[in-house]
């Protein structure tokens, strides 16, 4: 079973750039899709990018053309770019993957777009 761990999260400002990064331990790494979620205290936790193992990207529409998930099979890696931040883009943010019925999850990292 894979494990996930995220790191790259933050303070910025608004209207700057930031990456996350998703690293995977476990074999089998290829089949597995991979997700960014996040989560406001008190709010369900959302999908942002979801990319599936054949490369198939999907955003949700208030992130669509800001940020980009991409990943390095080669390194177990999966990565968010997130570009152009706003204050309601401040969230806990988690890496999943899913393979067959089996859905990991990392422990997060906290982004926060503020003056």
């Amino acid at each position: 079973q894979v494990q996930l761990v995220e790191s790259g999260g933050g303070l910025v400002q608004p209207g700057e750039t930031l990456t996350l990064s998703c690293a995977a331990s476990g074999s089998r790494f290829t089949l597995y899709a991979m997700a960014w979620y996040r989560q406001v205290p008190g709010q369900q936790r959302e999908l942002v990018a979801r990319m599936l193992h054949h490369g198939e990207t999907v955003y949700r529409p208030s992130v669509k053309g800001r940020f980009t998930i991409s990943r390095d099979d080669a390194k177990n890696m999966v990565y968010l770019y997130m570009n152009i931040l706003k204050p309601e883009d401040t969230a806990v943010y988690y890496c999943q993957a899913v393979q067959g019925g089996s859905i990991t999850w990392g422990q997060g990292t906290q982004v926060t777009v503020s003056s």
